[in-house]
């Protein structure tokens, strides 16, 4: 792996701030001073240290959860709700979710405790691919979804532009699939409710190339190497 990642891999910081140690000569692999951003580091051979500091890397570990409405994905709860991280075994709990669903939707969600990931997949700049099968009460109009298409006015500006497939519609409910690209609040709750329609059920079906498949409700999974691969790249 290149030099900023086997840094960021030790737990150390991310990326970019191994970058700013790399630069300024901080950063001294098998007892030599590297500032070759494109070094390749064996994490099972070679020896790194930062600023003095001799590094061990990290194990990190990374799984995915089918989240099920009902159950909070904050790492505590004053008021005493299941939480997502009593759905893992003991020793996954120090794991943190990548994100959030909210309390009342359901479907893929990402834990590990690799920071430089975690990072990775939340920050607006990278656009990740997020979709999500959604049921909301009444008939959606060709007029509302071409609005969720265009980008709705939110307090924090308008979204970007969805994408919407698959739309069933009955007399009483329509059901679609959904992908944004954002991670605003409540996005797609809020979306739906711009458009004149409340959302009924919302599931998470992929983030990026990875796919919630047919992981049952409640239960969880290590991602493969692959997985984890195509979530970094």
């Amino acid at each position: 792996m290149r030099l900023n990642q086997a840094i960021a891999k030790t737990g150390l910081c991310s990326r970019r701030k191994a970058d700013e140690f790399i630069a300024s000569g901080q950063v001294k692999l098998n007892g030599k001073i590297c500032r070759d951003f494109n070094a390749e580091v064996d994490p099972d051979r070679d020896h790194l240290e930062v600023a003095g500091k001799s590094l061990a890397f990290k194990e990190f570990a990374y799984v995915m959860l089918n989240k099920p409405k009902g159950v909070v994905t904050t790492m505590s709860d004053e008021e005493g709700r299941r939480k997502v991280i009593d759905l893992l075994p003991t020793h996954l709990r120090h794991l943190k979710p990548v994100g959030r669903l909210d309390m009342n939707s359901e479907g893929l969600l990402i834990l590990t405790n690799d920071g430089d990931l975690a990072l990775r997949l939340t920050h607006p700049r990278h656009h990740l691919p997020k979709r999500y099968y959604v049921k909301v009460k009444g008939n959606l109009g060709n007029e509302a979804i071409a609005q969720l298409r265009a980008g709705i006015p939110l307090e924090e500006g308008v979204t970007l532009p969805a994408r919407v497939k698959n739309v069933q519609r009955s007399k009483t409910s329509t059901e679609l699939e959904i992908t944004i690209v954002e991670g605003k609040n409540r996005q797609l709750r809020r979306m739906f409710e711009y458009v004149g329609h409340t959302v009924q059920r919302l599931v998470r079906l992929s983030v990026g190339a990875l796919q919630l498949g047919h992981t049952a409700s409640g239960t969880w999974r290590y991602l493969t190497s692959q997985e984890v691969s195509d979530l970094q790249s």
